[in-house]
């Protein structure tokens, strides 16, 4: 409580110590938005010319600046859009909305212009990468399906868990310790079949930035990245839409006004198809299957008056598998209603409610005896409110608060059959509260030194009904301890300081550094590097303590006077206590005393990251490099010897190209190169009993093969004719070009009558040359 009330006291003394600051200048501020579909741009710059001020738009479009009375030349720019040059006479506080047009339709032809380059040279945050859509649809992927996660792992720090995998490990960190938002709901399993694709629809989505690390104040829960993925508000002005058809799938979205210039709606299905395709495959085991996905996505914006906005945001996606001998499905629901405000030019506050849940399920489709369903789930139910108080142009603050509920439900295992081996199995209910209170400052220091500096308090507790145990030091449970509905049995809190630099060397050099603190709550046990439906999450408890992250971050960044070369070296450390790993051969499915598989210890990483970016008007694209290292230690874990992380990739190289021939053939393709993954393999035997015990190497000391392979993708549009309301055009890509055998799983096998006791290596790998063709239509 006492750090409750000190973050609330130094609150009400920034409230009114910046009340003063800057009151007799006045502030313009409002909405920039694109002229054709009345969408608002997030991050778009505005800069007063002759005085060298200016600021950017937050996550909603909005903007508040504070300029000496007088006839101001006012410059307003987004990458993508034509910039926007106009004369004011401000004299009082005033609000204005202008509308940017765009370029073009095709990437590539962008131009970089003078204040988006010096306010990316200026922001103090570190580690951070934004992607719009049309860089995401322009890049080559498997099955032609445009996928952001996908097009996340060719940035530097970045990588894929395994071959074809949506999960991300970032700067060495476990797929559980990135949290990934959905317009602000958290998506807990970002994978359809399996993981090789993610849950988002290109066609929805506006834009997705990630943060490595360097955490703003109001992300917390995680420890190694945000990814933030905002969805597309609808087109205000006219209806509009999309269709796609692939070789696996179908898609569509519409949008368009539902009240002219005050609401609008948007909606985006997809579907997979394969499974109408099974029954007619020759093979009768086959024709009854099912497979497949589905996802919708639905997104209203209304626009109340000039100070206030409502948007609801929901999400449903599903897997479906049955065959004669099981059935699973699982999937994820997501729904988010905020209600954005203007209390005044210099206060924006954003309240949001948001649920978000993630189940599976699992069933034998024997005889009766045989058959048993199983059954999990996890919900979250959060309120959060954010405000932005612009005190003058070089000082901006971020505060507010944030509670989630979150009930998880481990599995219920059921049989129909009264002398089945299991009629009823129930792993008890875990429920939790997770609160936070934050607040961050943003100061631009003279012409050279940028700053931003923030301070998180968190406060995790246990709630039963509910049941702990106790743990011996052997990890044998001991006893077991029952906990009453409503009553708080555990808690735990602490402050996640974060710190921001940017120094301007010269105009084209900045050096920047950070430090992040970070608390993570909640935590994956999984025993594949792909995402699997049945991971199972579970959170701290007297037993296993929060996952503390520390993060220390500098680099050198270089930008020429156009903007059209961007470079970028970073070098990281982290260091991460109370590490989640697990016993050699843990049971982590079914298993109500899962803390006791559970060996906590601690986990370093460290790194380099380069990024050579060119934007041009007709070749665009980027070349990123990571030279890493992440390893692990427990006491009880490798004989007490440090050893690799799972995710460690001592190598990472990416290639990304895009080149418009003309306006209608645009050219892509990407090269990727990264280090095997460490894992654990037999290395020898021994005869015991008449029988062959296998000798496994240390924890993790083995690798995989090297992983590489090549895209390449062409799209080709039709001619436009100012008459034609729709346009289409077919994209042809080729996955793995040159059909390299990438080392999915390895396992060691033999025939026990040709040579007995031998044995030798098989490798599985997943996917060679696979082709696709989609074709689009826009109207």
């Amino acid at each position: 409580m006492l750090k409750f009330r000190f973050i609330i006291i130094l609150l009400a003394n920034m409230l009114y110590i910046n009340a003063q600051h800057d009151a007799r200048h006045p502030v313009i501020s409002g909405y920039v938005k694109d002229v054709l579909t009345g969408e608002v741009l997030p991050g778009a710059t505005i800069l007063i010319k002759g005085i060298s001020t200016g600021t950017s738009t937050n996550a909603y479009g909005y903007f508040s600046l504070s300029v000496p009375a007088g006839n101001h030349n006012i410059q307003i720019a987004f990458v993508g859009y034509e910039s926007l040059e106009k004369e004011i006479d401000i004299t009082r506080d005033m609000r204005i909305y202008p509308a940017l047009t765009p370029l073009t339709e095709q990437i590539g032809e962008i131009e970089i212009l003078s204040s988006t380059r010096d306010d990316l040279r200026r922001n103090p945050i570190m580690g951070t990468e934004t992607l719009d859509a049309l860089t995401i649809n322009s890049t080559p992927v498997l099955f032609g399906e445009s996928d952001p996660l996908k097009t996340l792992q060719l940035l530097p720090g970045i990588s894929a868990t395994s071959e074809g995998s949506t999960s991300l490990s970032v700067r060495g960190g476990d797929p559980d310790q990135n949290l990934i938002l959905l317009d602000e709901a958290t998506v807990y399993n970002a994978g359809h079949l399996l993981g090789f694709f993610s849950i988002f629809n290109n066609d929805a989505i506006k834009e997705v930035t990630t943060y490595k690390g360097d955490l703003p104040a109001y992300a917390g829960g995680r420890i190694a990245s945000l990814v933030d993925v905002r969805s597309r508000d609808g087109n205000m002005n006219q209806m509009a839409g999309i269709a796609g058809i692939g070789i696996i799938s179908s898609r569509l979205m519409l949008e368009g006004p539902v009240i002219e210039n005050r609401a609008s709606f948007l909606t985006s299905a997809r579907r997979t198809y394969l499974d109408m395709f099974l029954p007619l495959a020759n093979d009768e085991e086959i024709k009854d299957n099912s497979l497949y996905f589905y996802d919708l996505n639905l997104k209203l914006n209304y626009i109340a008056d000039d100070n206030n906005r409502i948007f609801l945001s929901t999400y449903i996606g599903r897997d479906v598998f049955s065959n004669d001998l099981a059935r699973m499905n699982f999937g994820n629901k997501a729904a988010s209603l905020r209600w954005s405000r203007v209390f005044n030019p210099r206060l924006f506050g954003n309240l949001s409610l948001i649920t978000s849940s993630y189940d599976y399920f699992l069933g034998s489709s024997g005889d009766e005896f045989q058959r048993i369903t199983w059954k999990s789930k996890l919900n979250d139910y959060s309120l959060k409110y954010d405000f932005t108080y612009y005190a003058s142009s070089e000082s901006q603050w971020s505060f507010g608060i944030q509670s989630t509920f979150r009930k998880i439900k481990p599995a219920i295992i059921t049989s129909p059959n009264e002398e089945a081996f299991i009629t009823e199995l129930r792993v008890p209910d875990s429920n939790s509260l997770e609160n936070a209170l934050y607040i961050s400052h943003s100061h631009q220091i003279g012409d050279l030194i940028s700053l931003r500096y923030g301070l998180r308090y968190s406060l995790f507790q246990n709630i039963g009904s509910g049941q702990t145990f106790t743990l011996n030091d052997e990890f044998t449970v001991l006893d077991t301890l029952k906990h009453t509905g409503g009553k708080i049995f555990n808690s735990y809190s602490g402050l996640e300081p974060r710190l921001g630099i940017s120094y301007l060397i010269s105009p084209n050099i900045t050096l920047k550094g950070s430090y992040t603190n970070s608390r993570q709550y909640l935590h994956l046990a999984t025993n594949s590097s792909s995402s699997t439906p049945l991971d199972v999450w579970f959170t701290s408890s007297p037993n296993i303590k929060p996952q503390i992250g520390h993060q220390f971050s500098s680099g050198l960044f270089y930008s020429n006077l156009s903007g059209i070369w961007n470079h970028s070296l970073e070098v990281y450390i982290k260091q991460n206590k109370n590490a989640i790993d697990f016993k050699d051969h843990p049971d982590l499915l079914v298993n109500e005393a899962l803390e006791a598989e559970v060996r906590p210890g601690k986990a370093r990483s460290r790194g380099i990251e380069w990024m050579s970016r060119y934007s041009g008007t007709q070749v665009s694209g980027w070349l990123s490099y990571t030279f890493s290292r992440a390893e692990r230690h427990s006491q009880w874990i490798n004989n007490g010897n440090w050893y690799l992380s799972p995710y460690d990739r001592t190598h990472d190289f990416s290639i990304v190209l895009m080149y418009n021939l003309n306006e209608r053939l645009n050219i892509s393709g990407n090269w990727v190169y990264f280090t095997g993954a460490p894992v654990t393999m037999p290395v020898g035997r021994y005869s015991f009993q008449s029988g062959v015990v296998p000798i496994y190497s240390d924890r993790n000391s083995e690798r995989m093969p090297d992983y590489h392979r090549m895209d390449i993708s062409v799209t080709l549009r039709n001619r436009k004719q100012p008459d034609r309301r729709w346009q289409s055009e077919w994209n042809f890509s080729v996955y793995n070009l040159y059909g390299r055998k990438n080392a999915w799983l390895i396992n060691f096998t033999g025939d026990e009558y040709v040579k007995p006791g031998y044995r030798y290596a098989e490798m599985t790998y997943l996917f060679s040359i696979i082709p696709s063709i989609t074709y689009t239509v826009k109207f």
